[in-house]
């Protein structure tokens, strides 16, 4: 594909000259790639690195075999706790990133949570980077939309960890998406640009729609984004050797007779399946999966297409999981009380992939011993030594009896999640920050605001 078919790199003369000077046969906009060419270039891009949060506490390994959960990226609509679809605020935003701060299963405070319309288009970077810096203190990711925008991202994570420190490490993810089939363009190309230059992380994603952007059938569907990923994965290596990649994938069916797009199908497991191996062959860390759904609200259809696509993501050896919490109806809304119940399940899986306590504690010989034949073990030592520990307890589901549920009011799980959801933002208490800084990024903002009108398209 790379050498016979080529990828376009869309209104981008400089990437065609650096592509020209490396080697590739460069037609019009159009890019050949010799055989090995990309390979070559990504044995410089590391397979592990750490993306440092504000608090060092919270920054977190990217690569071998950590995976790290981020919440939804790019709805522009949310499902609100009163229950209205309507489009997203800045308010909205800035309670994700709380719910996400507050959540101990989500790692990474993402990027997009919403798309807050009420902020004009070429300012609200501004007013979201600094939401993900003030109301959270773990990682996050940058403004992919212009390369101004991301400029102004580096910029801002600048004034947090100093000049050196953001030149030497990765503070900031970016999600650079292929136009698929087989093109790059010019917003993308320019964000990361920036961001390799900066020794910012990119995830190089192929955004699939099965049947539509790809082949229908697997195999072909992965030939497509192994060659869009190496493409795009190693134009960073050319723009900064040693600059973190990722090789990410958003792999999604259609339907035939509908064309909208389908979730928790087998298909796209199978896809994610195999691009995780290619991307361990690569050395590369990899990115895919989510909670993801079609579901318009948060039903039965949400819970078990999101628990389908999460799973094979955890048992695909996922690094980095974006749209972890709060996916809904296909991507388009926010949704609360589905980000509520994903974390829950969020939790359920870090506990399962912990794996088996195998020391001596774990292996339990002494309560066997000493409850022996025909007993039980509820009042035993051991017992009394880990219950709080021992099992998964959800903060979410109803186990108690049908007698004590009616009592309770025959809350649904939505409902429970909901209450969840406003007992956290009444309670929630924003991190440290240093108020030089504070400052700092206040000025900053109200300066680039200052420099140009409003734009909301």
């Amino acid at each position: 594909v790379l050498e016979e078919i080529g990828i376009i790199f869309r209104d981008d003369a400089e990437a065609l000259a650096l592509w020209k000077e490396a080697g590739a046969d460069v037609k019009g906009e159009r890019v050949h790639f010799p055989k090995g060419l990309c390979r070559s270039l990504l044995k410089t891009a590391p397979s592990i690195y750490t993306q440092h949060a504000r608090n060092p506490d919270r920054s977190v390994q990217i690569g071998g075999n950590a995976t790290v959960f981020a919440p939804v990226y790019g709805p522009p609509f949310v499902r609100d706790l009163d229950g209205n679809r309507r489009y997203a605020t800045i308010e909205d935003f800035q309670n994700f990133v709380k719910l996400a701060y507050m959540a101990p299963s989500i790692h990474h405070s993402g990027g997009t949570v919403c798309e807050p319309v009420d902020v004009p288009v070429n300012k609200r970077h501004l007013d979201m980077i600094y939401a993900h810096i003030r109301y959270s203190d773990k990682p996050f990711m940058g403004s992919v939309t212009a390369p101004e925008r991301a400029e102004d991202t580096v910029a801002m994570a600048k004034l947090v960890f100093g000049d050196d420190f953001v030149e030497n490490n990765t503070v900031l993810t970016s999600l650079i998406n292929a136009n698929s089939p087989m093109v790059f363009d010019e917003t993308m190309l320019g964000a990361l640009k920036v961001y390799s230059r900066h020794n910012q992380a990119c995830i190089v994603t192929p955004f699939i729609l099965a049947g539509a952007m790809s082949p229908v059938t697997v195999a072909g569907t992965l030939t497509q984004v192994l060659a869009e990923v190496l493409a795009g994965a190693s134009f960073t290596q050319l723009i900064r050797p040693g600059a973190p990649v990722l090789f990410g994938t958003f792999a999604s069916s259609i339907s035939m007779q509908s064309g909208a797009p389908t979730f928790g199908t087998p298909e796209p497991s199978l896809v994610s399946y195999g691009a995780a191996q290619l991307a361990r062959r690569l050395g590369l860390p990899f990115r895919t999966g989510g909670s993801l759904c079609a579901s318009k609200i948060p039903d039965a259809q949400a819970a078990y297409e999101s628990a389908n696509t999460l799973n094979s993501t955890i048992l695909a050896g996922t690094n980095f999981v974006l749209h972890s919490a709060g996916w809904l109806e296909g991507g388009l809304a926010s949704c609360y009380e589905k980000f509520m119940m994903d974390i829950d399940q969020l939790g359920m899986q870090q506990k399962f992939c912990e794996g088996v306590d195998l020391s001596e504690n774990g292996q339990a010989m002494d309560a066997i011993r000493q409850v022996g034949p025909g007993s039980h073990y509820l009042g035993c030592d051991h017992t009394q030594a880990n219950f709080q520990t021992a099992f998964y307890r959800s903060n979410i589901a109803d186990n108690n009896s049908y007698e004590q549920w009616l009592a309770e009011g025959e809350k649904t799980a939505p409902q429970r999640a909901n209450e969840l959801a406003r007992r956290w933002l009444e309670s929630y208490e924003a991190p440290h920050l240093d108020p030089a800084i504070d400052e700092a990024l206040k000025e900053f903002i109200a300066k680039k605001k200052g420099s140009m009108p409003d734009a909301f398209t």
